[in-house]
């Protein structure tokens, strides 16, 4: 059996999803895993985000480690890790789920047209908002106004950069993540407001 079957036959046996299996140097055979998603039927309030544990990895990691050695799979050392905060985007599922989310984004080729004021035609990064687009693809939307530094004053008459929206489909892009972002206020801080 092959490497990617047994790996997600185990995994999504033990009620995880396989989010990506990376072989890398020395042998080091490295597995990413995340709690299945549904999306929250209409009018219902979304559970709680399931985060997953050390204890689930070395959940994984020993079934892991018992399958792939009844099929003599060659590795020397395994790796079993949650998704992380720059989480790859990997199926239609993901988008969906991180529709509003800031992510990074890699097309495989350049966008090929530029417009006056608009994207150099040799782009093919961007970080933005992840949004679905009108003709049920997705699009990306981001502004290139440089962000404020901390303790800078932002002027009230400045007009902002405006917005810029790319198309994309699924089979033109190399690579989609989440942005690592983190705010270091915690969880349910509001702004302009400090934790007690």
């Amino acid at each position: 059996m092959a490497l990617q079957q047994i790996v997600e036959q185990t995994v999504t046996g033990l009620g995880y999803d396989l989010v990506e299996i990376e072989r890398c140097p020395g042998g080091l055979l490295r597995i990413t895993i995340d709690w299945p998603w549904q999306a929250p039927a209409e009018g219902v309030e979304p559970l709680p985000e399931e985060y997953v544990t050390v204890e689930d990895c070395e959940k994984v990691t020993r079934q892991l480690q018992f399958a792939l050695e009844v099929d003599g799979a060659e590795y020397k050392r395994l790796e079993v890790s949650s998704p992380g905060i720059d989480r790859p985007l990997r199926h239609e599922q993901d988008y969906v789920r991180f529709a509003g989310s800031v992510i990074d984004l890699t097309l495989k080729a350049p966008i090929g047209v530029a417009g006056v004021g608009q994207v150099s035609p040799l782009r093919k990064k961007f970080r933005g908002t992840l949004e679905r687009a009108d003709a049920g693809g997705w699009q990306i939307v981001w502004s290139d106004e440089p962000p404020v530094k901390p303790g800078h004053r932002v002027s009230k008459k400045r007009v902002p950069a405006p917005l810029q929206a790319l198309g994309f489909t699924l089979d033109e892009l190399r690579d989609a993540r989440l942005a690592p972002i983190v705010d270091f206020k915690g969880r349910g801080a509001k702004s302009g407001s400090l934790p007690d």
